[in-house]
């Protein structure tokens, strides 16, 4: 399975390039990494178990580096793998009062 997300800033309409992500599998780190130019992050290529997994951003820091006032100190989206060949994709629309995620491609 690969893993990977993208995050939009929606108040401004521009990506979020410069947060900080990290992809557990159950309590275990499995791969960290931080958002592009384009707010585009490929967390792995690798394959990982079926089951629950976690992306969490450090939405709270990269408001901060902005002087922009947040609610969200991180965000986590958890979601499960059934298909480990499968490719997953989880972008994040992020303001700083509220956000919204599904299943890309």
């Amino acid at each position: 399975m690969s893993v990977s997300t993208h995050v939009l800033d929606a108040v401004l309409g521009r990506p979020a390039a410069g947060i900080f992500v990290r992809l557990y599998a159950d309590q275990e780190l499995i791969a960290e990494g931080v958002t592009d130019h384009d707010g585009r992050c490929r967390l792995t290529e690798d394959a990982t178990a079926l089951g629950t997994h976690r992306l969490v951003f450090a939405t709270g820091r990269w408001f901060a580096e902005q002087d922009r006032e947040a609610f969200w100190p991180e965000v986590v989206l958890t979601f499960s793998i059934a298909e480990p060949a499968e490719h997953h994709h989880v972008p994040l629309l992020l303001s700083p009062f509220a956000y919204s995620t599904y299943r890309g491609s």
